[in-house]
């Protein structure tokens, strides 16, 4: 039976635990240093397999801190970045290592398989971008740069989420929820001095709930205010970051972050990806005023940011006479993961088979992954909001399937985490349909991981994949979530068993596109602004100033002046967005390519989706993106599949 890892993080003990793997480490390269002739396998492997045994270790702590986050887990966190940070930029920037693979490669160009080259390959490239080849000063500020970046990083985020949780509107006037849904009511409702009130949040369920139904327009405006003045202190962190990301690109010969950040991207330069980005907004631009003009005719006064989800609703029930909450009731949580999984093995012949384990919390549970009688795989969910869980939805990977030392198969895993609406005793955890796109999207993700057959670990799933690709596969599967076929096969009443009828789907797929124009627009706002913050050193009054002269083009409702969005922007500031975010959109162009073809083949009798998951799923990032859709489509990707995707062309 294949082993997989028991989730095990012991905070106690931790540091201390960190510290002497660290030891052991930096002790083995030593050792493997002093190899005389250095090969790929006495030489790449072992320090490959090194840090896949040190991510292993290090994973279950940040996921604890994500998922479970406590004062515990914060200050254990915390204290522990500073030691891991010190450890990888040494790593990386350590010469007779860069050296050796670039010896390597040229000494065995002849024995080595395609997975291998890229190893060294992307190392080399690695070792360059963080300076390996240069003085020990330089190295010596390099390393000072990246402990101050992982400290803001992990401040931006911490800072983020505690104001999250800070904030609570209380509403006791009944007039002002009339018209929430009653999950979500059932969901704010608590009882105070024998009195009935309702409390609500910057929790996306929460917030979403009043900003889509709530009535009161002074009580979205209050919402809507808090959300977007969250961390104000954190405007001062994005000023030290992209110091610290100008300096750092110009140390290692860049000339500014977004040349340094493209280096490793499938995108050619800046210039390629404004032109990518302002080509799609001369193109929505239109639709998205007429798409306006038509959401104004929902209220006599002048559209408002607070105003546009509640009044969008109104207009959504009008045209397409979709109201979510009679959708609900067919997305109850369990029943649409199943379906999805059902869906997944039609698709792919993959089986999923629950497993029975302690997990980190009660909610989480765990399914190994198969096929053709072989277990792969195994998969993490933890779905549902809770006040100590990071806000939004993602996927991060624990263990790469890969061959190790001992020419033994080490098999994947990898773990979804989303904020639906939380299921108690008395109620189910019944989503959104946006719900349901946002789980295809993170599985997406996750099956990329998991379904990869490569056997070197830092190119085996979403390793190695190029920054601007790794969207690919989850946006290519989100697309099936509206999709009639699949739809069928999970979309049933909770209570009585009615399958979601045709007439109710039609609907939806029809208000797939519903505002879209509007949609891209935003998108590209963010996008715009993330390639523009990227390129030199700014103030936060210059920060503001460039995303207001960017708004000039993108927003269609003025902004509030005290919309502070950037600080809450933790893709970028945080996360591994940073003169990426337009990777979305490329991505998006990718997975529409392909996802018209399998639904030209009829789904489920594709002979894409099949090669799909034998080019791109099986590869990882063994092979460069590029030269993987090359393979499966025989052509460059058509960018005009994007629009059609978003119903603007």
């Amino acid at each position: 039976m294949p082993q997989f890892l028991e989730f095990n993080c012991n905070l106690e003990t931790f540091i201390e635990e960190l510290q002497t793997k660290l030891t052991t480490n930096n002790e083995t390269i030593q050792e493997l240093l002093q190899e005389k002739q250095k090969t790929y396998k006495n030489f790449v492997k072992p320090l490959e397999m090194m840090e896949e045994e040190l991510e292993h270790f290090f994973t279950p702590l940040s996921h604890l801190n994500a998922v479970n986050n406590s004062d515990a887990t914060q200050k254990v966190y915390t204290d522990s970045l500073p030691i891991i940070t010190e450890y990888s930029t040494k790593l990386s920037q350590n010469v007779e290592i860069y050296n050796a693979y670039k010896e390597i490669l040229a000494s065995e160009a002849e024995r080595l398989n395609y997975e291998q080259k890229r190893v060294l390959a992307l190392n080399i490239e690695h070792f360059e971008q963080s300076g390996a080849h240069l003085d020990d000063a330089v190295k010596k500020r390099l390393e000072e740069i990246n402990l101050r970046k992982s400290e803001l990083s992990n401040n931006f985020s911490q800072n983020l989420l505690d104001a999250t949780n800070a904030y609570e509107y209380i509403i006791t006037d009944i007039a002002d929820v009339e018209g929430i849904p009653q999950s979500d009511l059932e969901a704010a409702k608590f009882e105070e001095d024998g009195v009935e009130k309702y409390k609500f949040t910057l929790q996306m369920p929460s917030y979403i709930a009043y900003m889509t139904y709530g009535k009161n327009a002074k009580i979205r405006e209050a919402l809507y205010k808090a959300y977007v003045t969250r961390a104000p202190e954190n405007a001062k962190i994005i000023e030290e970051t992209l110091a610290l990301k100008d300096e750092m690109s110009k140390l290692l010969g860049f000339k500014n972050y977004v040349e340094y950040s493209l280096k490793s991207k499938m995108a050619e330069d800046e210039k390629s990806v404004l032109n990518f980005l302002e080509s799609l907004l001369k193109d929505s631009k239109n639709q998205a005023k007429e798409e306006l003009k038509t959401l104004q005719k929902m209220t006599p006064e002048p559209l408002r940011s607070f105003d546009t989800a509640y009044y969008s609703e109104i207009l959504k029930k009008e045209q397409y006479a979709i109201d979510e909450e009679e959708y609900r009731p067919y997305f109850e949580q369990r029943s649409v993961v199943h379906g999805m999984f059902d869906f997944l093995n039609k698709l792919f012949g993959i089986q999923f088979s629950q497993v029975e384990e302690k997990l980190w919390h009660e909610k989480a549970f765990s399914y190994d992954i198969s096929k053709d009688g072989k277990v792969k795989s195994r998969i993490y969910l933890d779905l549902e909001a809770r006040d100590s869980k990071r806000g939004g939805a993602w996927m991060h990977n624990w263990q790469a399937h890969c061959i190790n030392l001992e020419g033994e198969e080490q098999l994947a895993s990898a773990f979804v985490v989303c904020n639906f609406p939380a299921s108690s005793d008395t109620n189910p955890s019944l989503l959104r349909h946006d719900d349901v796109v946002t789980l295809f999207h993170e599985m997406g993700h996750a099956i990329h991981h998991l379904l990869s057959d490569v056997k070197e670990n830092e190119v085996s799933g979403v390793n190695g994949v190029e920054w601007d690709a790794v969207e690919f596969p989850s946006q290519f599967l989100e697309n099936f979530a509206y999709e009639p076929a699949v739809l069928k096969m999970f979309a049933s009443h909770y209570e009585t068993g009615e399958i979601i009828s045709d007439a109710m789907i039609d609907k939806l797929v029809k208000s797939k596109n519903f505002l879209s124009a509007m949609g891209m627009l935003r998108q590209l706002e963010f996008s715009i602004f993330d390639m523009k913050i990227h390129n030199g050193v700014y103030t936060e009054q210059e920060v503001q100033d460039t995303l207001n002269s960017i708004r000039e083009e993108t927003a269609l409702i003025k902004t509030p002046e005290y919309n502070k969005f950037q600080n809450g922007f933790a893709h970028i500031f945080a996360g591994g967005y940073a003169a990426g975010y337009y990777s979305y959109k490329w991505a998006e162009v990718l997975s529409a390519d392909v996802f018209y073809s399998v639904i030209d083949e009829g789904i489920f009798h594709s002979k894409t989706a099949q090669k799909y998951a034998d080019i791109i799923l099986k590869n990882g990032g063994a092979k460069s993106m590029q030269e993987l859709f090359f393979e499966l489509m025989g052509r460059d990707p058509d960018t005009t599949k994007l629009l059609r995707l978003n119903g603007i062309l």
